[in-house]
């Protein structure tokens, strides 16, 4: 249908051109183009395919970057309480510690009868984690672009990141609690 001919309030006249290098380069001669055929035309608002695309789903990377900066700072949180509760477990059992450390048990020994705590609870962590975002993917999956319901790498991804910062959280209290001086702890109590 010819421009001059549209029914509806006219807004504008938008065009597109494909170029072989660098859109950018060819603004000035897309505008002589237009000038040699009306002087007073105006060319404005000239933008590349990739900016008008950015500006159309800025809203959504937005949210997407905001989702992964609270998911890590959740991480972060979860991470941090691991690690409280596993040294509070260790100053709790630090007269046990000594005492196991005082019969003869090895440094490594401690450290995994330590670690073993907070794989167990990260095996717990996963049983009730794993079934729930099972559930919740088909909500998500209507919310983002071309993801599947049940993504196994991403729930391999996720389980190994959580089990890893669990294990990293609870390693530190457990090498401080293989140090612990038997003779220091047994006194203590």
């Amino acid at each position: 249908m010819p421009f001059a001919q549209r029914v509806w309030p006219i807004g504008g006249m938008s065009s597109e051109l494909r170029t072989a290098g660098n859109p950018v380069t060819y603004a000035r001669a897309v505008r002589e183009l237009v000038h040699e055929g009306h002087d007073r035309l105006p060319v404005s608002g000239m933008k590349t395919q990739h900016a008008v695309i950015e500006s159309n789903i800025n809203q959504e990377m937005m949210f997407a970057r905001l989702c992964g900066a609270f998911a890590l700072l959740a991480l972060v949180i979860s991470c941090v309480g691991l690690y409280a509760t596993t040294s509070y477990n260790v100053a709790r059992r630090s007269a046990e510690i000594g005492i196991r450390m005082a019969l003869g048990a090895q440094r490594g020994r401690v450290v995994w009868m330590l670690l073993g705590e907070v794989v167990v609870l990260s095996a717990i962590g996963l049983a009730i984690s794993v079934p729930c975002a099972l559930s919740a993917s088909k909500v998500v999956q209507s919310f983002l672009y071309d993801m599947k319901a049940n993504d196994p790498g991403s729930l391999e991804a996720a389980a190994a990141i959580l089990v890893a910062t669990a294990i990293f959280a609870g390693y530190l209290p457990a090498r401080n609690a293989s140090r612990i001086d038997p003779m220091k702890a047994v006194r203590h109590e």
